[in-house]
């Protein structure tokens, strides 16, 4: 199977919240494969926009862009589909064509995203 982008990277962070989700949702390795073969793919590869990823503003950073993931599926929980509950937030830097794994995680333990972490790392 080709490679849908040249790089996909993890913080130490994000591998962190990552292994917590996933005592919960045991499905979330594939989840995630699953989420980079389309959603990812979708979005930056063909250009579809289908809702599922927003662009964060106002953080001030202009590269790389830093994106919300609002659809992901998740079939450990089942029955909610792709609006499971689960967010990633990712950075995607173009020119290189590497998406870089910035925090995941369920909104029913957290409303938004760690600003100042993506700050430390972007900002």
């Amino acid at each position: 199977m080709k490679k849908v982008f040249n790089e996909i990277r993890r913080l130490a962070e994000f591998e962190k919240d990552f292994n917590k989700l996933l005592k919960k949702f045991k499905t979330l390795d594939d989840d995630l494969e699953t989420f980079i073969n389309s959603q990812l793919k979708l979005t930056h590869k063909l250009g579809i926009d289908n809702k599922a990823v927003v662009q964060i503003s106002g953080l001030g950073i202009e590269t790389p862009k830093i994106y919300k993931a609002k659809k992901f599926a998740c079939k450990a929980l089942k029955g909610r589909g792709a609006m499971s509950g689960i967010r990633i937030i990712y950075a995607y830097f173009e020119k290189e064509d590497v998406i870089e794994f910035i925090e995941i995680y369920f909104k029913g333990d957290k409303e938004n995203e760690d600003k100042k972490r993506i700050q430390k790392y972007y900002g």
